[in-house]
Protein backbone atom coordinates (compact mmCIF):
# COMPACT_ATOMS: atom_id res chain seq x y z
CA UNK A 1 0.00 0.00 0.00
CA UNK A 2 1.44 3.43 -1.00
CA UNK A 3 1.78 6.28 1.46
CA UNK A 4 -0.97 8.24 -0.28
CA UNK A 5 -3.38 5.31 -0.18
CA UNK A 6 -2.66 4.76 3.51
CA UNK A 7 -3.44 8.40 4.27
CA UNK A 8 -6.71 8.22 2.31
CA UNK A 9 -7.75 5.06 4.18
CA UNK A 10 -7.08 6.71 7.54
CA UNK A 11 -9.12 9.75 6.56
CA UNK A 12 -12.08 7.59 5.50
CA UNK A 13 -11.94 5.55 8.72
CA UNK A 14 -11.86 8.70 10.81
CA UNK A 15 -14.88 10.05 8.94
CA UNK A 16 -16.87 6.86 9.56
CA UNK A 17 -16.03 6.88 13.26
CA UNK A 18 -17.02 10.53 13.55
CA UNK A 19 -20.36 9.82 11.88
CA UNK A 20 -21.08 6.90 14.21
CA UNK A 21 -20.29 9.08 17.20
CA UNK A 22 -23.00 11.58 16.35
CA UNK A 23 -25.69 9.10 15.32
CA UNK A 24 -28.23 8.23 18.09
CA UNK A 25 -27.82 4.78 19.54
CA UNK A 26 -31.08 2.83 19.39
CA UNK A 27 -31.75 1.05 22.64
CA UNK A 28 -32.85 -2.57 22.37
CA UNK A 29 -35.77 -3.16 24.65
CA UNK A 30 -36.75 -6.50 26.09
CA UNK A 31 -39.87 -6.37 23.93
CA UNK A 32 -37.82 -6.15 20.73
CA UNK A 33 -35.73 -9.19 21.58
CA UNK A 34 -36.70 -12.68 20.49
CA UNK A 35 -38.83 -14.13 23.26
CA UNK A 36 -37.31 -17.15 24.96
CA UNK A 37 -39.86 -19.31 26.77
CA UNK A 38 -39.31 -19.16 30.50
CA UNK A 39 -38.62 -22.39 32.29
CA UNK A 40 -41.58 -23.53 34.31
CA UNK A 41 -41.38 -22.57 37.97
CA UNK A 42 -44.03 -25.10 38.93
CA UNK A 43 -42.88 -27.62 41.51
CA UNK A 44 -44.57 -31.01 41.25
CA UNK A 45 -45.61 -32.43 44.61
CA UNK A 46 -45.71 -36.26 44.49
CA UNK A 47 -48.75 -37.68 46.22
CA UNK A 48 -48.26 -39.38 49.56
CA UNK A 49 -50.32 -41.59 51.86
CA UNK A 50 -51.67 -38.38 53.41
CA UNK A 51 -53.13 -37.29 50.08
CA UNK A 52 -54.71 -40.69 49.56
CA UNK A 53 -56.29 -40.39 53.01
CA UNK A 54 -57.81 -37.07 51.96
CA UNK A 55 -59.17 -38.64 48.78
CA UNK A 56 -60.78 -41.40 50.80
CA UNK A 57 -62.67 -38.74 52.77
CA UNK A 58 -64.12 -37.28 49.56
CA UNK A 59 -64.70 -33.72 48.45
CA UNK A 60 -61.64 -33.44 46.16
CA UNK A 61 -61.16 -33.34 42.40
CA UNK A 62 -58.97 -35.80 40.55
CA UNK A 63 -57.95 -34.44 37.15
CA UNK A 64 -56.26 -36.92 34.83
CA UNK A 65 -54.53 -36.28 31.53
CA UNK A 66 -55.29 -38.99 28.96
CA UNK A 67 -52.79 -41.79 28.37
CA UNK A 68 -49.75 -41.87 26.10
CA UNK A 69 -50.51 -40.98 22.47
CA UNK A 70 -48.84 -41.37 19.09
CA UNK A 71 -47.62 -37.93 18.00
CA UNK A 72 -47.05 -39.20 14.45
CA UNK A 73 -50.81 -38.94 13.92
CA UNK A 74 -51.94 -35.47 15.08
CA UNK A 75 -55.53 -34.32 15.19
CA UNK A 76 -56.86 -33.29 11.81
CA UNK A 77 -57.95 -29.68 11.52
CA UNK A 78 -60.86 -29.25 11.82
CA UNK A 79 -61.20 -32.27 14.05
CA UNK A 80 -64.20 -34.57 13.74
CA UNK A 81 -65.24 -35.60 17.24
CA UNK A 82 -67.33 -38.44 15.83
CA UNK A 83 -64.38 -39.96 13.98
CA UNK A 84 -61.64 -41.38 16.20
CA UNK A 85 -59.47 -41.96 13.12
CA UNK A 86 -59.23 -38.19 12.69
CA UNK A 87 -57.76 -37.73 16.18
CA UNK A 88 -54.39 -38.40 17.78
CA UNK A 89 -54.66 -41.97 19.10
CA UNK A 90 -53.44 -43.74 22.20
CA UNK A 91 -50.47 -46.01 21.63
CA UNK A 92 -50.69 -49.70 22.47
CA UNK A 93 -48.11 -49.11 25.20
CA UNK A 94 -50.29 -46.27 26.45
CA UNK A 95 -53.29 -48.59 26.64
CA UNK A 96 -51.29 -51.15 28.61
CA UNK A 97 -50.13 -48.43 30.99
CA UNK A 98 -53.70 -47.17 31.45
CA UNK A 99 -54.90 -50.66 32.31
CA UNK A 100 -52.13 -50.88 34.92
CA UNK A 101 -52.99 -47.44 36.32
CA UNK A 102 -56.58 -48.59 36.60
CA UNK A 103 -55.46 -51.56 38.70
CA UNK A 104 -53.28 -49.33 40.86
CA UNK A 105 -56.07 -46.81 41.38
CA UNK A 106 -58.55 -49.52 42.38
CA UNK A 107 -56.24 -50.49 45.25
CA UNK A 108 -56.53 -47.00 46.72
CA UNK A 109 -60.26 -47.44 47.48
CA UNK A 110 -61.00 -43.86 46.50
CA UNK A 111 -64.76 -43.11 46.37
CA UNK A 112 -66.05 -41.36 43.25
CA UNK A 113 -69.20 -41.29 41.20
CA UNK A 114 -69.19 -40.07 37.62
CA UNK A 115 -66.18 -39.37 35.43
CA UNK A 116 -66.35 -36.19 33.34
CA UNK A 117 -64.35 -36.49 30.13
CA UNK A 118 -63.33 -34.49 27.12
CA UNK A 119 -65.16 -35.55 23.94
CA UNK A 120 -61.88 -36.56 22.31
CA UNK A 121 -61.54 -40.31 21.82
CA UNK A 122 -58.21 -40.57 23.64
CA UNK A 123 -59.76 -39.03 26.76
CA UNK A 124 -62.93 -41.14 26.65
CA UNK A 125 -60.94 -44.35 26.17
CA UNK A 126 -58.49 -43.41 28.94
CA UNK A 127 -61.37 -42.74 31.34
CA UNK A 128 -62.97 -46.07 30.54
CA UNK A 129 -59.78 -48.05 31.00
CA UNK A 130 -58.89 -46.46 34.35
CA UNK A 131 -62.26 -45.74 35.97
CA UNK A 132 -64.78 -47.91 34.09
CA UNK A 133 -66.71 -47.11 30.92
CA UNK A 134 -70.03 -47.15 32.79
CA UNK A 135 -68.94 -44.09 34.82
CA UNK A 136 -68.04 -41.90 31.83
CA UNK A 137 -70.00 -38.72 31.02
CA UNK A 138 -68.76 -36.69 28.04
CA UNK A 139 -68.68 -32.91 28.29
CA UNK A 140 -68.52 -31.60 24.71
CA UNK A 141 -67.23 -28.20 25.87
CA UNK A 142 -64.20 -29.76 27.59
CA UNK A 143 -62.16 -29.81 24.40
CA UNK A 144 -58.44 -29.94 23.66
CA UNK A 145 -57.23 -26.33 23.71
CA UNK A 146 -53.75 -26.46 22.15
CA UNK A 147 -54.81 -26.31 18.49
CA UNK A 148 -57.56 -23.70 18.97
CA UNK A 149 -57.46 -19.92 18.43
CA UNK A 150 -57.68 -17.81 21.59
CA UNK A 151 -61.36 -16.97 21.26
CA UNK A 152 -62.42 -20.53 20.39
CA UNK A 153 -60.54 -22.16 23.24
CA UNK A 154 -61.85 -19.81 25.93
CA UNK A 155 -65.03 -21.86 26.64
CA UNK A 156 -62.91 -25.01 27.11
CA UNK A 157 -60.54 -23.22 29.49
CA UNK A 158 -63.46 -21.80 31.47
CA UNK A 159 -65.10 -25.24 31.66
CA UNK A 160 -61.85 -26.87 32.81
CA UNK A 161 -61.57 -24.33 35.61
CA UNK A 162 -65.21 -24.89 36.59
CA UNK A 163 -64.75 -28.63 36.98
CA UNK A 164 -61.67 -28.32 39.21
CA UNK A 165 -63.08 -25.38 41.21
CA UNK A 166 -66.73 -26.31 41.76
CA UNK A 167 -67.34 -27.75 45.20
CA UNK A 168 -68.21 -31.45 45.08
CA UNK A 169 -71.86 -31.74 46.02
CA UNK A 170 -71.99 -35.43 46.82
CA UNK A 171 -70.85 -36.08 50.40
CA UNK A 172 -68.00 -38.55 50.73
CA UNK A 173 -67.30 -38.68 46.98
CA UNK A 174 -64.69 -37.15 44.69
CA UNK A 175 -65.10 -35.71 41.21
CA UNK A 176 -62.99 -37.24 38.42
CA UNK A 177 -62.18 -35.30 35.26
CA UNK A 178 -60.25 -36.76 32.31
CA UNK A 179 -59.05 -34.30 29.69
CA UNK A 180 -55.86 -32.75 28.30
CA UNK A 181 -52.53 -31.35 29.43
CA UNK A 182 -52.77 -27.98 27.63
CA UNK A 183 -56.08 -27.28 29.40
CA UNK A 184 -54.28 -27.59 32.71
CA UNK A 185 -51.35 -25.50 31.46
CA UNK A 186 -53.86 -22.72 30.78
CA UNK A 187 -54.82 -22.71 34.46
CA UNK A 188 -51.39 -23.01 36.07
CA UNK A 189 -47.77 -23.31 35.03
CA UNK A 190 -47.87 -27.09 34.73
CA UNK A 191 -48.01 -29.40 31.72
CA UNK A 192 -48.62 -32.82 33.29
CA UNK A 193 -47.17 -35.85 31.49
CA UNK A 194 -49.66 -38.12 29.78
CA UNK A 195 -51.33 -40.47 32.25
CA UNK A 196 -50.82 -38.14 35.24
CA UNK A 197 -53.46 -37.72 37.95
CA UNK A 198 -53.61 -34.35 39.71
CA UNK A 199 -55.32 -33.86 43.06
CA UNK A 200 -57.13 -30.56 43.72
CA UNK A 201 -59.13 -29.12 46.56
CA UNK A 202 -62.02 -27.19 44.96
CA UNK A 203 -62.63 -23.83 46.62
CA UNK A 204 -65.70 -22.73 44.69
CA UNK A 205 -66.07 -21.21 41.25
CA UNK A 206 -65.18 -17.73 42.51
CA UNK A 207 -62.21 -18.72 44.68
CA UNK A 208 -60.79 -21.34 42.30
CA UNK A 209 -58.81 -24.36 43.42
CA UNK A 210 -55.83 -25.50 45.45
CA UNK A 211 -53.22 -27.82 43.99
CA UNK A 212 -52.43 -30.64 46.41
CA UNK A 213 -50.33 -33.26 44.61
CA UNK A 214 -49.74 -35.31 41.47
CA UNK A 215 -49.41 -38.99 40.67
CA UNK A 216 -47.28 -39.16 37.54
CA UNK A 217 -47.09 -42.66 35.99
CA UNK A 218 -43.59 -43.54 37.31
CA UNK A 219 -44.64 -42.58 40.86
CA UNK A 220 -47.24 -45.31 41.32
CA UNK A 221 -44.92 -48.06 42.69
CA UNK A 222 -43.47 -45.75 45.36
CA UNK A 223 -46.94 -44.59 46.43
CA UNK A 224 -48.25 -48.15 46.68
CA UNK A 225 -45.21 -49.19 48.72
CA UNK A 226 -45.79 -46.30 51.10
CA UNK A 227 -49.38 -47.45 51.52
CA UNK A 228 -48.35 -51.07 51.97
CA UNK A 229 -50.37 -52.06 48.92
CA UNK A 230 -47.64 -53.50 46.71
Amino acid sequence: MTGRAHVVRRILLAAVLALLAVLPVQAVSAESEVAIPARSSFVVRPATAEHVALLRQGGLVLYMRHGATDARFPDRIPVNLDDCDSQRPLTEQGRVQLNMIGQYFARLNVPFDRVITSPFCRAVESAGRVFGADRVEVDVVLRYTAAMPEEEKRPAVVRTREWVSRVVGEAGLNRVVVAHGPNMAELMDYMPPEGTMIIFRPLGEQAGFEYLASIEPPHWPALLRELGLE
